[in-house]
């Protein structure tokens, strides 16, 4: 199994890898830049090889790396709008000395333009970033459709991806606490929303998993994260999540309240199943 959690980059590439073998993991994500601001660490091309070869010598999985939660593509401002396109095409081209792994962001806040407005600027986003020689692949997240989030359904994400020019560059990231919250049943119907999800989407562009407990009831459009089993959606339907056929090839992220300790149990736990 394929499986890790989210640490910080403040440290660098290499050290990173390291922690995560030490907290029982096999992939693991990062912020590519301040996750509440802007700001990015020098990049060391040096440090992102070293990773790489630690990462083919334990057998790791492709790394699930997450743009800054202030990255806001469909933004009302244009100044934010500017920031986000080339904060996302900056963070692509270091993604490259990482070749071959994921880039996941949030498909952002309309902010009462609506959808209609709001998806083609992603889709517009993504394809000024994202060119033909990339080997990374971008993720929409799915989103637990709080305020005026895009990507709370299914179908918004297929509109985004429907404008994509890089069709082979382009995937989504798929947030156990974000569908619950979003309002799809996946504790008395898992096998319905994967189906939904394969209907509307193609299960084939689902390439990863942030796997959550959540806080709240399913349709809640809340987003608050749980610990694995001790939120509304459980250890048994999680537990059914990590063992679908659909899903068993997937890295997973945990982005649990945790700290080491914690995600030690719980990378150990889930590998139990």
């Amino acid at each position: 199994m394929v499986i890790g959690n989210h640490l910080s980059c403040a440290s660098g590439y290499e050290i990173m890898g390291q922690k995560e073998l030490k907290l029982g993991g096999n992939t693991f994500a990062f912020f590519t830049r301040n996750p509440r601001g802007g700001a990015v660490r020098e990049h060391d091309p040096e440090d992102a090889a070293r990773l790489c070869k630690f990462m083919q010598a334990h057998n790791f999985g492709k790394l699930v790396a997450h743009a800054p939660y202030t990255l806001n593509v469909c933004s009302d401002k244009e100044k934010v709008r500017n920031f986000s396109r080339e904060a996302m095409a900056e963070d692509l081209r270091r993604m490259e000395y990482l070749s071959g792994n994921y880039y996941n962001f949030h498909p952002g806040s309309h902010v009462g333009q609506g959808a209609e407005v709001a998806i083609p600027m992603i889709a517009d986003a993504i394809n000024y970033a994202v060119k033909p020689e990339y080997t990374t692949i971008v993720l929409l997240e799915t989103m637990a459709g709080k305020g005026s989030e895009i990507g709370g359904t299914f179908a918004e994400l297929r509109a985004i991806l429907d404008l994509v020019e890089q069709q082979e560059n382009v995937g989504v990231c798929f947030d156990t606490c974000h569908v619950w919250d979003g309002g799809y049943d996946i504790v008395n119907n898992l096998d319905g929303v994967l189906k939904e999800f394969d209907d509307i989407i193609g299960i084939d562009r689902l390439k990863a998993i942030h796997f959550n407990d959540s806080m709240n009831v399913c349709g809640s459009h809340k987003d608050r994260h749980q610990k694995i089993g001790q939120g509304e959606i459980g250890m048994d339907a999680l537990k059914a999540v990590v063992k679908h056929p659909l899903l068993k090839d997937k890295p997973f992220i945990l982005e649990t309240p945790n700290d080491d300790a914690g995600y030690i149990k719980e990378i150990a736990m889930i590998r139990s199943w």
